[in-house]
């Protein structure tokens, strides 16, 4: 399998092993669960899960339950973001080069032969030493995030303060579709809320590396070339998995997925404005 299409695999795996629930305990956790009972469920959810419940209990009597999820969602994105920066950074930048990137496929399209498969992958390997781009690099994000990712999930299925708060009048412990005979809106606002800001995180780096790709273009006075994106099935696939999925699980849990891709929204903006003032 290609380097192209492993990380969107390796993303549809990690959406499937988080929403499984990967903790077996439903058992909630309250302010007082102590450590040593939360290390009987495992090592992911003494180190990971225990902590982020703590805080939205903690939080919650003092900031009300929404702002608790927010607070935490993204204290979380920005220590993920200290380990991820270079890696962030990558992504975005494997992102613009797709176009060049295509031309050196398409040079060598029905071409399998050894010899032509090692020029294919010099020439790579060349053009990501010339913008200074690790491909391997930009993988690492993904997995770094896989255990704050299901250590969230089970924080927010499992907090105390989930169960009992309510905001606008209504318990995020309902899942949109119980939120539907019961008649409680906010739910089902939150959950299509998710579902636009996953889809505007998911597009913007697209949308860039077209910006840039056209402005690169007319710089050099080329005609510009929209990549084809290969992925975007697979990738539209994860968004309709993660909509059918959070439909039935707490409207909590869509908070933090909607939080979680405003925060990737303004990493994004970030990370080019620096890169490309770097560049400039």
């Amino acid at each position: 399998m290609s380097k192209k299409r492993l990380r969107p695999v390796l993303a549809v795996a990690a959406l499937a092993f988080v929403l499984t629930g990967c903790s077996v305990s439903t058992e909630p956790i309250t302010l007082d669960t102590t450590f040593k009972e939360a290390m009987n469920d495992g090592f992911l959810s003494a180190f990971i899960t225990y902590p982020l419940s703590q805080a939205i209990n903690w939080l919650t009597p003092r900031t009300g339950i929404f702002l608790a999820i927010a607070i935490v969602t993204i204290v979380i994105n920005a220590i993920v973001l200290v380990f991820t920066f270079k890696s962030s950074v990558a992504m975005q930048k494997m992102q613009e080069l797709q176009p060049e990137l295509q031309k050196i496929q398409a040079k060598y399209e029905g071409r399998t032969d050894e010899m032509s498969q090692q020029r294919m992958a010099m020439e790579m390997q060349q053009l990501y030493n010339k913008y200074g781009v690790n491909p391997l690099g930009s993988i690492a994000a993904t997995f770094i995030q896989f255990p704050l990712l299901i250590g969230m999930y089970n924080a927010v299925r499992r907090s105390e303060a989930v169960s009992n708060a309510t905001f606008a009048g209504v318990s995020l412990s309902l899942s949109p579709s119980q939120a539907i005979p019961a008649k409680a809106w906010i739910c089902l606002v939150i959950f299509v809320l998710m579902v636009i800001c996953q889809f505007i995180s998911i597009k913007t780096p697209m949308w860039l590396a077209e910006k840039h790709g056209r402005e690169d273009a007319e710089k050099h006075h080329k005609t510009y070339k929209k990549p084809d994106n290969q992925n975007m099935m697979m990738t539209y696939g994860m968004l309709a998995m993660v909509a059918f999925a959070m439909f039935s699980i707490p409207t909590a849990v869509s908070l933090y997925y909607c939080i979680s891709s405003i925060v990737n929204f303004a990493k994004t903006l970030v990370i080019d404005k620096m890169t490309h003032r770097e560049a400039a």
